[in-house]
């Protein structure tokens, strides 16, 4: 029997060496340790890390590369981002947004980044940004898969006509139904808001994804709100809160109480440990919170927890470069997660965790599945993460569209190797 293509001497995420997957039609047909058989084309894994893509469960794309425009962010603060982003709004365009859109999936696409669930602003009556997306949506189809969330930047209450434009938003093709709690006027509202978003997403049958407490204020509670809502109407993994940067600050008593009633419900929570860690704290003098949500904790408890990347270079954040295993090298630190476990951990929470987030079909390295991976230089997940390795190819549904030179080091050192992989220091029984 001849394939489309075989990968062959791949290291799988579950540790499985020495693999072979054969790709027919766009999907995996066999994954063995080795497979006689034809292929028009055979790739050498050379016992690399061969993984599903990668997922961005939580980012901004109406605002992304628009880092400047029309000033920047002096004060580092989420507030003046947010302010910043409201003096932008005006002088959006839809062919400015979806060029910088454009942009981010290109380089998106070379880091195997290739599902992301972006927030939209829908507090604009032009649902100009909505519009610029859902147009990008089409356009990276082949290549990357967008799940666009409606999202009252100014709140769903709080903002004129932002309820209106939600539902406007849903009715053109928007996938989920998003919110922001801790920005309405009051907690009372904020509350309301929660319960009015949900019984949206439950009435539509859509997913609900929620900025949730996203402030150094420890009574900022509506995660409570969104686990009831989520238990009450059934809803379950189908709503997600995201950030919960107030738990950070939290009394140990109440979150004893929080914790199992998020469990309960079965909702599904999202960190982004690059802009909780640098947005949050900042009215602090020392002791300096850090913003960082309860990661160890929720996955104690079998809360799906997954990590995000927000923002590239826009109002909120001035770094970033649509790479994943960036995101998980900084949960580490920030959590801190330092066992070789949670360090393996940050891994699925940038690939398969997500992937159940979204409802990705056809998701993973086995038979029926999309074939849609990433060859990454590294022995194993956890030095992938520890390295942010090179991303020698990426593949979409069999065909390769991103590859990237190994990186090695040519050394002019007495006695010792005249070049240097990185990927070779794994630790013996890792590799």
């Amino acid at each position: 029997m001849a394939f489309d293509s075989i990968v062959r001497n791949a290291t799988l995420p579950d540790g499985r060496k020495g693999q072979d997957v054969a790709i027919a039609d766009g999907r995996i047909v066999a994954v063995e340790p080795r497979i006689e058989a034809e292929a028009a084309e055979t790739i050498d894994a050379r016992g690399y890390l061969l993984a599903p893509p990668f997922v961005d469960c939580h980012f901004h794309l109406d605002a992304t590369l628009s880092l400047g425009l029309p000033r920047l962010n002096v004060s580092g603060t989420l507030l003046e981002g947010i302010a910043l982003w409201s003096e932008l709004k005006p002088l959006l365009t839809h062919e400015a947004v979806a060029e910088r859109a454009l942009r981010y999936c290109d380089l998106a696409v070379s880091q195997g980044l290739l599902a992301i669930r972006s927030h939209v602003d829908v507090c604009d009556d032009r649902l100009l940004a909505v519009e610029a997306l859902l147009d990008v949506k089409k356009r990276v189809k082949p290549y990357l898969d967008l799940q666009l969330v409606a999202f009252p930047q100014d709140g769903y209450f709080r903002s004129p006509g932002a309820a209106r434009n939600l539902e406007r938003a849903l009715d053109l093709g928007v996938d989920v139904v998003g919110g922001i709690p801790h920005f309405e006027r009051t907690i009372a509202d904020g509350a309301a808001s929660v319960r009015a978003l949900c019984e949206i997403a439950a009435r539509r049958g859509l997913m609900v994804d929620l900025h949730c407490d996203e402030s150094d204020d420890p009574m900022s509670r509506h995660v409570e709100t969104l686990a009831y809502e989520a238990q009450r109407l059934g809803l379950g993994a189908r709503a997600t809160g995201s950030h919960l940067t107030s738990m950070h600050s939290m009394d140990n008593y109440y979150v004893s109480k929080l914790l199992p009633l998020i469990a309960e419900s079965g909702m599904c929570a999202i960190s982004n440990p690059l802009i909780n860690l640098t947005l949050q704290g900042r009215h602090d003098a020392y002791p300096k919170r850090r913003g960082m949500t309860r990661v160890a904790e929720m996955r104690a408890l079998g809360i799906p927890v997954a990590l995000g990347q927000d923002c590239v270079m826009d109002p909120w954040y001035s770094l970033g470069g649509a790479d994943m295993l960036d995101v998980a090298h900084m949960a580490v630190h920030g959590a801190p997660m330092t066992s070789r476990e949670a360090i393996r951990w940050t891994f699925d929470a940038v690939t398969e965790i997500p992937a159940r987030i979204l409802g990705l079909e056809g998701y993973g390295i086995a038979v029926g599945a999309h074939a849609d991976m990433v060859l990454l230089q590294a022995a194993d997940p956890i030095e992938a993460v520890r390295l942010r390795a090179t991303r020698l190819l990426v593949m979409r549904r069999g065909e390769i569209i991103a590859r990237t030179p190994a990186r090695t080091s040519e050394l002019s050192l007495k006695g010792r190797p005249a070049s240097l992989d990185p990927a070779s220091y794994a630790p013996r029984a890792a590799r």
